[in-house]
C-alpha cells in the first residue's frame, strides 16, 4: 500500500463544512455513477457491480466501502486506493506507520472504534485523521475539529484502522471489557462468601449432630416454601402466557433496514467451526446490513486454524481477544462491542442453528416496539432431542422455560432472566447499562435484571434457534453447576442493597426476582428433603408429621399434588407450543434429572467458595445437526 507523507495530503477547506442530507436522486445517481466508473477504470470492480453501486442506497454515503466488501464486489487494499485517488486524499497504512498514542487518547480507543476514525499524527498544528471512506469526512468533521482543531483527512482500510488501534491501545480495551459494567452492579468487587458459608456449614453440621430431626424439619420447611412459591409464580406465568397477546401496531411507513451486528464468542470449538459458518450462512438478511463477528481468545489456536481453513464470507470476520486476568464469555462480548457497526447487537452460541428469517423478525419487532423494549429473547430448542433420556428431559425443560415461563413473565412485567443466546439488544440501551458483567458466569440472567433496574423491558419473540442438548450426565452437571453458581452470584449482587432493588423493580418484581433465583437454587439443593417428604405418601415416617395439626399431612399432600399438577400443565403447554407431536410421557422425565441437579448445586456451592469466577465451559460438537 502506498504511503503519502503528511505534507502532500490534500488540505480540507478552512471553512466549516455543511452537513447535508442525501442529495436528490438524479444528483445522487450521477455521483455514484462517476465513482463506479472510477472503480471500474482502476480494475477494483467488474461491469456487473456498476449497476449495484448506482442503485444501492449506500452508494453515496460513508458505508460504501463496507457495502462493496460485504457484497463481495471489491477487496482491499485496492478499493481504498481507488477511493483515495477519486477523492484526492492521501493513503496511509496505520499498521506499518503506527499512530500517535497521545492523539488516540484524546478521543479514547473505544470512541475511535465506534466512530471509525483514527487520529494518526500531528505536524505544524495540523492533525491527520484516518477514515475508511470519504463519506465519513462530512459526518466527523465537526467532532474532530472540536477536539483537535485544524485537521486533514486521509484514507485507510477499516480493518487496518482497527488493527492499529488494537496494537496501540489493546490493553486499555481489555481493561474496559473487564470493568464495563458499573461496580455496584457487578460481582467483581464482591468478597468471596467463604467465611459466611463456612459459618453456615458449621451451624448446619452442629444442628445435625445435636438435633438431626430439627435440621430435617428446617430443611423440609425451606424446600416446601421454595416449592410453593415457585409453583405460584409458574402458575401466574402460565396463565399470562395463555393470554392472546395484543396485535402489534404496524409502523406508519417501512423504515430502512438497520445494520445488525451478531457476536459469537468461541473457545475451543474447532470441531464445529465449519458447521457454525454453514448454519449462520442460512440467515436471510441483506449482507451489507449484517456483520457476524466470531470472537476468539488469543490462545485458541485450534479454533482459529479451523476457521481460517473454512472459507468465511466477506460479511463474517474474526476478532481476537487479547489475554488478560479473566477468560469468560461476557469479557469477550464486552471487548467485541466497540468493534460492532450495528445499531442492533445479537448474540449466538457456537452450536446454534437459528431460523433463517430470525433477524428480519427481530428488526420488525424492534420497529413495532417503543424504546423501552431494549432486548428481544428468542426461543431455544434442540436439534438432538431424541439422543437419550437426558436430552429428552432437557427438551421438556426448555419448552417450558422459553415457550411458557419467559413469555408469561414478560407479559406480567416481571424481570426476565435472559438465556445466553438468541439475544438481540438495542445498542444504545446495552451501552447505557454497561454491557455484560465480565465476572458473572451467568451474564445473561444478570443482564436481564440490570435492564429492568434501568427501566428497560425484555420481550420474547417466537423465532427459534436450535442448539445441542447436553446428553452426557457429567457434562450436564458441569453446565448446570455454572448456571446455579451464576444465579448465586446474581442474587448476591442485586441483593447487596435490597431497598434499592425494591425501588427499581417494585414489590412484584422484587418478590419475583427472589423466587426466580433463590427458588431455583433451593429446589436443586434441597431435592433430598422434598424426596423424603414425598416418601411420606408411601407410608414412611417423617419427624415433621408429629408437629402438624390434624389434617396437616393431607395439606402437605395436597400442596405436593398441586405443584405437580402445575408442573404437568407447564410441560404439556410447552410441548404443544413446540409444534411437534411428542409423547406426553416426556413430561415425567425432568424428575429423573433432579439428583443430577442436586449434585450440580453442591458443585456450584463449592466453586462459589474456591473459584467463583471459573467458567466451566460447555463441550459442544458431540451431536451433529441433522440439517447440516
Amino acid at each position: 500500500m502506498s504511503v503519502l507523507p503528511l505534507r502532500k495530503l490534500s488540505p480540507l477547506p478552512e471553512r466549516r463544512l455543511r452537513v447535508v442530507d442525501r442529495p436528490p436522486l438524479p444528483a445522487y445517481r450521477k455521483q455514484a455513477r462517476d465513482l463506479a466508473q472510477q472503480l471500474l477504470a482502476d480494475g477494483v470492480i467488474d461491469g456487473h457491480a456498476v449497476a449495484t453501486i448506482v442503485t444501492h442506497p449506500a452508494a453515496g454515503d460513508e458505508r460504501l466501502p463496507q457495502t462493496l466488501l460485504s457484497l463481495g464486489l471489491a477487496s482491499n487494499p485496492a478499493l481504498t486506493q481507488s477511493l483515495a485517488r477519486h477523492a484526492g486524499l492521501g493513503l496511509i497504512d496505520p499498521v506499518q506507520l503506527p499512530p500517535d498514542p497521545a492523539l488516540v487518547d484524546r478521543l479514547g480507543a473505544e470512541a475511535c472504534l465506534r466512530l471509525g476514525i483514527l487520529p494518526w499524527g500531528r505536524r505544524r498544528g495540523i492533525t491527520c485523521v484516518l477514515v475508511a471512506s470519504p463519506g465519513q469526512i462530512e459526518r466527523r468533521i465537526d467532532l474532530v475539529r472540536a477536539v483537535f482543531g485544524r485537521v486533514r483527512f486521509a484514507l485507510a482500510p477499516a480493518d487496518r484502522i482497527e488493527a492499529a488501534l488494537v496494537r496501540c491501545r489493546g490493553d486499555e480495551l481489555c481493561r474496559k471489557a473487564e470493568t464495563l459494567s458499573p461496580a455496584d452492579e457487578s460481582c467483581r468487587g464482591m468478597a468471596r462468601p467463604g467465611r459466611s458459608l463456612l459459618f453456615l456449614g458449621a451451624a448446619v453440621t452442629g444442628l445435625g449432630t445435636i438435633a438431626p430431626g430439627a435440621l430435617l424439619i428446617l430443611l423440609t420447611f425451606a424446600a416446601l416454601l421454595a416449592m410453593v412459591l415457585t409453583t405460584a409464580l409458574s402458575a401466574a406465568a402460565l396463565l399470562a402466557a395463555l393470554r392472546r397477546p395484543a396485535a402489534p401496531v404496524p409502523p406508519a411507513a417501512p423504515a430502512p433496514l438497520p445494520q445488525v451486528s451478531v457476536l459469537v464468542a468461541l473457545y475451543r470449538e474447532s470441531n464445529i467451526a465449519a458447521r457454525l459458518v454453514q448454519r449462520l450462512g442460512r440467515i436471510d438478511y441483506p449482507r451489507d446490513r449484517l456483520e457476524i463477528i466470531l470472537v476468539l481468545e488469543e490462545d485458541d489456536h485450534q479454533t482459529r486454524a479451523a476457521l481460517l481453513q473454512t472459507r468465511l464470507p466477506p460479511w463474517m470476520r474474526l476478532l481476537t481477544v487479547p489475554g488478560g486476568t479473566l477468560k469468560t464469555k461476557p469479557r469477550a462480548l464486552n471487548y467485541a462491542l466497540p468493534f460492532c457497526r450495528g445499531s442492533i447487537i445479537g448474540v449466538y452460541d457456537a452450536e446454534d442453528a437459528p431460523d433463517p428469517d430470525q433477524i428480519r423478525a427481530v428488526v420488525r419487532r424492534f420497529a413495532d416496539c417503543g424504546p423501552e423494549v431494549a432486548c428481544l429473547q428468542g426461543v431455544l430448542d434442540f436439534y438432538n432431542p431424541a439422543r437419550n433420556w437426558l436430552s429428552l428431559a432437557f427438551t421438556v425443560e426448555y419448552a417450558v422455560w422459553f415457550r411458557v415461563v419467559l413469555p408469561g413473565l414478560s407479559r406480567l412485567g416481571l424481570p426476565v432472566p435472559l438465556g445466553g443466546t438468541t439475544l438481540f439488544f438495542r445498542r444504545s440501551a446495552l451501552e447505557a447499562v454497561g454491557g455484560w458483567d465480565a465476572h458473572n458466569v451467568t451474564e445473561d440472567a444478570d443482564l436481564g435484571i440490570r435492564l429492568v433496574r434501568h427501566g428497560y423491558r425484555t420481550d420474547i419473540i417466537t423465532s427459534v434457534t436450535r442448539e445441542e442438548a447436553n446428553c452426557r450426565p457429567w457434562l450436564w452437571v458441569r453446565q448446570r453447576s455454572r448456571w446455579i453458581k451464576g444465579y448465586m452470584m446474581t442474587w448476591r449482587v442485586h441483593m447487596r442493597r435490597p431497598h434499592l432493588l425494591w425501588r427499581a423493580l417494585g414489590l412484584k418484581g422484587f418478590i419475583a426476582f427472589n423466587i426466580l433465583f433463590l427458588g431455583s437454587i433451593a429446589q436443586a439443593a434441597l431435592f433430598p428433603a422434598l424426596l423424603l417428604l414425598w416418601a411420606v405418601s408411601l407410608g414412611f415416617p417423617h419427624p415433621l408429621l408429629h408437629l402438624l395439626p390434624p389434617g396437616g399431612a393431607l395439606v402437605l399432600f395436597g400442596l405436593g399434588l398441586l405443584s405437580e399438577s402445575v408442573r404437568l400443565a407447564l410441560a404439556v403447554t410447552g410441548l404443544r407450543a413446540r409444534g411437534r407431536k411428542l409423547p406426553l410421557a416426556w413430561v415425567v422425565l425432568p424428575h429423573l434429572v433432579q439428583p443430577l441437579a442436586c449434585l450440580a448445586a453442591g458443585k456450584a456451592l463449592y466453586e462459589m467458595i474456591r473459584r467463583p469466577f471459573y467458567w466451566d465451559k460447555t463441550q459442544h460438537g458431540l451431536c451433529s445437526d441433522p440439517a447440516t
